[in-house]
């Protein structure tokens, strides 16, 4: 039977995990928990197998229940988070981890002195697109990475909980820890709200690391068109990563700069570098399958998941910096 699961929350997330866990071999998802009637009931006429339930301590009451993945709304992260371990429950928990620091770094040492998993759901370090990009960068093929410029930009859905930062940076947060494995040594960042709640629906952040890198990320909920795309750029080789296309998601171009000094002239010139356009045929698994195959390889095999506690507390950790940030007028903020 393997490893026995409860879901809590079957939203527009929830029922995507539930179908990718109940698909799995080697676990069982025994308990959905669902507090909304309508979603309770699509649920259970899907999987009548699984045990639809309204009440989480019914779950951690449970001995039969190793894990349990929480797909709930961030400011309920922590707690849920907090009462499974105490009920010697591994946990999967949606992103961002937490809503504060702090409350990912307590998170983080409970699992730790418990000896249990803890892992965020940072699903895009799952895809075949960031997979390759991580290979290639750890090889070195796009030498030093001078600068990651990322777009995440849609119309809606405007949240009445947490601003367009919380909502759409983790993803590219995640994907940027992940491949360059380096913490900013700063973090600004900016914003404006046209809602009379004041929670920023336009951002922009900026991280500055300690080897002249520097990393934008343009977050919106009000564009007229849906843009998912990175550019790296690296000493070697460039990079676009477009997750709109459906096929060719990543196009490397063997192009760059050298800037040489004109000894002469007492001033500099640079030489520009055009080459070959390169698209590499990548992975086109679920990349939530793949997570959730990892989450349940870490309870079984003792493996670190690619999505660790570590990286989602990091991820929290620059939120948190970018929060203070923007409450402070863009001021720049050190790590």
């Amino acid at each position: 039977m393997g490893v026995k699961l409860a879901i809590i929350g079957y939203g527009y997330w929830g029922k995507n995990l539930v179908r990718n866990f109940n698909n799995l071999e080697n676990c069982t998802v025994k308990y959905v928990c669902e507090r909304e009637e309508k979603s309770a009931k699509k649920c259970s006429n899907l999987y009548p197998g699984i045990k639809v339930v309204s009440e989480y301590k019914e779950v951690l009451s449970d001995p039969e229940i190793d894990a349990v993945v929480i797909a709930t709304s961030i400011n309920t992260h922590y707690d849920l988070s907090k009462k499974a371990l105490e009920n010697d429950k591994h946990v999967l928990v949606e992103k961002p981890m937490t809503d504060s620091f702090e409350k990912a770094k307590e998170l983080k040492r409970m699992a730790d002195k418990l000896s249990k998993v803890l892992m965020v759901d940072h699903t895009f370090l799952y895809t075949g697109a960031v997979s390759y990009l991580k290979k290639k960068i750890d090889e070195g093929e796009y030498g030093q990475i001078n600068y990651i410029d990322s777009t995440r930009v849609n119309l809606g859905l405007f949240q009445q909980d947490l601003n367009v930062l919380w909502d759409l940076a983790p993803h590219d947060i995640s994907i940027c820890f992940y491949l360059m494995n380096a913490l900013p040594l700063t973090v600004q960042a900016t914003g404006i709200s046209h809602t009379e709640n004041n929670i920023e629906n336009i951002a922009y952040l900026t991280l500055k690391y300690d080897n002249d890198t520097i990393v934008h990320f343009n977050c919106s909920w009000v564009s007229p068109v849906k843009i998912r795309q990175m550019l790296i750029g690296g000493s070697k080789k460039m990079v676009v990563f477009n997750d709109m296309e459906p096929t060719e998601k990543i196009k490397i171009y063997d192009t760059g700069f050298r800037v040489r000094s004109d000894q002469e002239k007492d001033e500099f010139t640079a030489d520009y570098r055009v080459g070959d356009i390169f698209v590499p045929k990548v992975g086109t698994t679920e990349a939530l399958s793949a997570m959730a195959q990892d989450f349940i390889a870490a309870i079984v095999e003792g493996k670190e998941p690619d999505s660790n506690a570590d990286i989602g507390m990091q991820v929290v950790r620059i939120l948190d910096a970018a929060e203070k940030s923007l409450k402070n007028n863009g001021q720049e903020i050190a790590l």
